[in-house]
């Protein structure tokens, strides 16, 4: 690391490229290297895309923020990314041309066939520029584009001041209103690429050109202007984003094992260490309570205001608010796995990720803007060779041919177009971070809209998913507390609400702690492991169907309606135990919105079908709808069906089990970004508050995103469609063309900003 250091110092000094590649191509080699989770990484510098692959179970949240910190300090530090041209060795294949890089760890032929490939966004894209001093100086420019324009065209008027007076404020108005464009327009050339700036600017010197002074001024103050309204836009979106996380602390104390107390970084902070956190100070990292009592605040996290209480074994959320009490608590996940964390990266990713239509505006770039300019010269030359139309001079009765051209030129640039996308649905994502709901990028943004069918998981969707534990059987008996004591050791690393149910039972109980060795999970059908008698399962029912104990299922009693039951399986005895779940008071009145907006809904569960039914009854859902005793595969088997017959689906669960479901559905949806990691990294749609009818905020938002890129979209459209027929036969005054272009872009934006005011 000194060694790095070093020679990092020596870059900054000026040595050259030839050492930034050098160190930017050993960061990269030894990240391979130290990364086991990452078989391969692809960086193509012309689409900007970069792409990793990995064979098996990965945590695929924090090994692609790690690659993103990389990526990201390369770009920021070496100024490499796209260019970098790495060799070939003993631990690492390399393949590159002009265009991309790929480089992979030497694996076998079957490995390569099991790898996944899944994307990154380039690391600019997630770099958040300072945009509030970025807006406030394009309005400063605008604003004083627009008073050197005013004060030239009232001196125009002026028979005593001379003409070059007012031509030279027209000249600075263009100047400090073309500054900003002439920079991006500046970095693009460089690169071989045209955008709608240098339309803009062209379309300003040639309007100077043909003597339109004032044209040119006011074009590039309208263009700046809109500028401003765009970054203000974005400011806002980010600022109600930022909002959130503002109270991320950077340190705690840290209590140690005689009592003293000291503060340490949280990053430094491991597992297992017990910090102390006074009233109004934030909570650092996810942890357990050991000692005292308070309430937190959550609704940075959940989007929920009201105070939650705490107590003894209680979890409490890095960057929570501790309200009244003083506590100290255990910490169960470093700074980077934390609930905050997790919901900035899935945010930063968001922000980042394109939705399918502003995909598709993007696809104007260079392109759209070399057609432009070829479509304008073609023009040219047919106003001018074929009608006759004066080249350059302009009379009172009729505009000249380059006039003309100025002014097509304005009004088929596609400011407002590209806009109407993005800045609707960076609108929608922020308003659904601060009320609670997480759209993990664009897409899912507008696929939402398009649902006709959801499908929910019943525990912990409709229902509370508070599970208690209401009864504990051993057969024979006697054996109740060492099941137990296996049941919390089996269940210790699930988030699942039958995994939390039974911990909390076990601590009112106050069992011994028990390791156990070969944990497997056993997916859809339970967990197991080695205990000192020997192997150990809990899980459902079917476990026992098939073997010895068969007997023993069969001839115990069916659970009372409205119970869930989990078996236990110990060398020395089985038995069970039972939980009971609530509905939840809202889930009735979510179904009944969700028909009367057109959508059908349906229950899925592995839960028995007398408990499924009881659920339905009260829910109001009719018995076709109602999906009872299902895996896992029966699951994506039904999604997979619906989506046969054309229709488009959103999958609704929170558990490990709900990971398949919701990777075969159109829309998957996560209840609670305290789910389980598997749910969170398949879903789409996070609803932080554990609230079902964040869903129907979430599709509510979606239906209307859509109505206002539409909406933006006829108007960006429409305006161009309809300046370009004007302008075609010749009558559009360059200024008409100027307001229409520019104002366009600015209604699309105020448009797009509406969505940040919506109600729940």
């Amino acid at each position: 690391m000194a060694k790095l250091s070093m020679a990092m110092g020596e870059t900054e000094q000026g040595r050259g490229d030839g050492l930034n590649d050098s160190l930017a191509e050993e960061r990269l080699r030894d990240f391979m290297y130290d990364e086991p989770q990452l078989e391969a990484l692809e960086i193509s510098q012309k689409n900007k895309q970069v792409r990793f692959a990995t064979v098996g179970e990965i945590d695929e949240v924090e090994l692609r923020h790690r690659i993103e910190l990389v990526l990201r300090e390369m770009e920021e530090r070496f100024g490499q990314l796209g260019k970098l041209h790495l060799s070939s060795d003993a631990r690492m294949r390399v393949r590159s041309d002009d265009e991309s890089l790929l480089i992979e760890k030497p694996t076998c032929p079957t490995a390569a066939q099991l790898m996944v490939w899944r994307e990154v966004a380039w690391p600019s894209e997630l770099r958040q520029e300072d945009d509030e001093d970025e807006w406030r100086e394009m309005a400063v420019f605008a604003a004083i584009c627009g008073a050197a324009g005013l004060t030239g065209y009232v001196l125009g008027y002026m028979e005593m001041v001379p003409q070059w007076v007012s031509v030279l404020c027209y000249v600075i108005a263009m100047l400090v209103g073309g500054w900003d464009a002439a920079q991006d327009t500046w970095q693009l050339l460089k690169k071989r690429q045209l955008d709608i700036h240098f339309l803009m600017l062209a379309v300003a010197v040639g309007a100077s050109s043909v003597g339109a002074w004032g044209e040119g001024a006011l074009l590039l103050f309208l263009f700046s202007s809109s500028g401003a309204m765009e970054h203000f836009a974005l400011y806002r979106t980010r600022r109600e984003i930022n909002s959130l996380f503002t109270a991320a602390p950077k340190e705690a104390l840290v209590v140690d094992e005689n009592g003293a107390e000291h503060a340490l970084a949280v990053d430094k902070i491991q597992p297992g260490a017990v910090v102390k956190v006074r009233p109004g100070d934030v909570f650092p990292l996810d942890a357990e309570i050991i000692s005292g009592e308070t309430a937190a605040d959550e609704s940075n996290l959940t989007g929920e205001a009201t105070p939650v209480q705490k107590q003894l074994g209680d979890e409490v959320y890095g960057g929570t608010l501790n309200l009244w009490g003083a506590v100290k608590a255990i910490v169960r996940k470093r700074a980077s796995e934390s609930s905050l964390q997790k919901i900035i990266r899935l945010i930063q990713h968001a922000q980042a990720s394109k939705a399918p239509s502003q995909s598709f505006t993007d696809r104007f770039g260079s392109g759209y803007t070399v057609l432009v300019l070829s479509i304008t010269t073609a023009m040219f030359f047919v106003w001018w060779l074929g009608f006759g139309v004066a080249p350059f001079e302009s009379t009172e009765s009729s505009y000249s041919a380059f006039y003309r051209a100025m002014a097509l030129l304005v009004v088929v640039s596609p400011c407002a177009l590209v806009l109407s996308i993005p800045s609707a649905i960076l609108a929608a994502i922020a308003w659904g971070a601060k009320h609670g709901v997480l759209f993990r990028g664009g897409a899912a943004v507008e696929k939402l809209a398009e649902i006709d069918v959801v499908a929910l998981d019943k525990t912990g969707t409709l229902t509370t998913g508070a599970l208690q534990v209401e009864e504990l059987v051993s057969y024979p008996a006697g054996h109740e507390n060492r099941m137990l004591e296996l049941a919390c050791a089996l269940e210790a690393n699930s988030t699942h609400p039958i995994a939390r149910a039974i911990i909390d039972y076990g601590k009112s109980q106050q069992v011994a702690e028990v390791e156990l060795k070969n944990f497997q999970s056993l997916t859809g059908m339970g967990v197991r492991g080695v205990a000192e008698e020997g192997e150990v399962m809990l899980g459902r029912r079917d476990l026992l169907l098939d073997g010895p104990l068969s007997q023993l299922v069969e001839s115990a009693p069916e659970p009372p309606v409205g119970h869930t039951e989990v078996w236990m399986i110990t060398p020395e005895a089985a038995g069970r135990f039972l939980l009971r779940d609530e509905i939840r008071s809202s889930s009735r009145s979510v179904l009944a919105s969700l028909k009367h907006m057109g959508v059908h809904p349906a229950m899925l569960t592995g839960d028995r079908i007398e408990a499924a039914h009881e659920v339905a009854n009260e829910l109001g859902l009719e018995e076709a709808d109602v999906h009872a005793g299902l895996f896992p595969e029966d699951k994506v088997a039904l999604i997979q069906r619906y989506t046969s017959e054309g229709r488009k689906v959103a999958m609704v669960g929170d558990g490990v089990n709900d990971a398949p479901s919701l990777a075969a559905a159109y829309v998957s949806v996560a209840m609670g970004g305290r789910g389980s990691d598997a749910a969170l990294e398949q879903s789409e749609v996070v609803l932080m508050n554990d609230r079902i009818e964040g869903f129907l905020d979430a599709l509510a938002l979606s239906k209307k995103a859509r109505r206002i890129i539409r909406q933006n979209l006829v108007i960006s459209l429409g305006t161009v469609i309809l300046m370009l027929v004007i302008a075609l036969f010749g009558a559009l005054p360059l200024s008409l063309g100027v307001f229409a272009h520019e104002g366009s872009t600015v209604l699309v934006c105020l448009n797009s900003l509406r969505l940040l005011f919506s109600r729940s």
